[in-house]
Order: C-alpha cells, then sequence, then structure tokens
C-alpha cells in the first residue's frame, strides 16, 4: 500500500456522530484498507449552531466556538483512537452548520471522491417524520455515498 501514489488514493469523508454506527463505518473502512484499498480518509464532525440569540447576549463568540471544538473532539474520540491503532493516517475537521448540507459543502471543499456514513436504521415512519441525514446526503451529494448499518 505504501507504493500507491497520493493522487491515485480516493479521498473518502467520513462523518462522524460519536455512535455505535461511526464505529461500524470506522470499521468497515478499516476492512477496506486492509483489503488493499487506496483511501485517504477525512474525519468530519458537525456540530449544530447555537441557535438562541439569548445564549450568544451571554457567551463570547470565542466560547461558542471552543464549546463546539471541545464537544467535536469528543465526538471524534473513538474514531480517532481506532485509526491510530491500526496505524491508519487521516484528517479531522470539525464544522458547524445544518449537518448534511455541511456534510456536502465539505466533501465538495475537500474533492471527495466518496463519502462513507452510518444510518441509524430507524422504522420507515420515523424516517417519513423526523427524516435522515444519511438520505439527504446520499440524495444531494453528487458523488458516490456508502451506507452502513
Amino acid at each position: 500500500m505504501s507504493d500507491v501514489k497520493q493522487q491515485d488514493r480516493v479521498k473518502v469523508l467520513v462523518p462522524v456522530d460519536g455512535s455505535a454506527n461511526s464505529d461500524r463505518v470506522i470499521d468497515h473502512l478499516l476492512n477496506e484498507l486492509a483489503g488493499g484499498a487506496a483511501l485517504e480518509l477525512i474525519l468530519l464532525n458537525v456540530q449544530i449552531p447555537v441557535g438562541s440569540g439569548h445564549a450568544r447576549m451571554f457567551v463570547s463568540a470565542d466560547d461558542v466556538e471552543a464549546y463546539h471544538r471541545e464537544e467535536g473532539l469528543q465526538t471524534l474520540i473513538s474514531a480517532r483512537e481506532k485509526l491510530d491503532a491500526a496505524g491508519v493516517k487521516y484528517h479531522w475537521h470539525v464544522a458547524v452548520g445544518h449537518i448534511a448540507n455541511t456534510i456536502i459543502r465539505f466533501a465538495q471543499e475537500q474533492d471527495a471522491g466518496r463519502i462513507v456514513m452510518g444510518t441509524h436504521g430507524r422504522t420507515a415512519l420515523t424516517h417519513l417524520l423526523l427524516g435522515s441525514v444519511a438520505s439527504d446526503v446520499s440524495r444531494n451529494a453528487g458523488i458516490p455515498v456508502t451506507l452502513i448499518k
């Protein structure tokens, strides 16, 4: 695998929410890498913005940014530990915004060739009522999206 040139690698964006589903995604990608796949992994955690203007009156923008970064870093711990233990190089980022839109935008900015993300296995009715980040991303990304259940 070390003979694979950087340009031959596929950039894979991996949205991570800290759940067992995210861990399954990392396990899946580790299996792909063990099988010889040439992947450049980019972990992304998307934090939902602090929405209340009242909260922003009492908390500085720097404190809000630090909060989002700390929450994002905590969410990435399990994925990073698994990749570190396997000796896999990766990049990681924490972003703030609408989750599906931010994943899609970030994939475009990073020139990702693929997105691999977990699903939460909701029932059809729950999916209909609540929607799904995974569905939104797979519908609108414009690149291949692999969903791991």
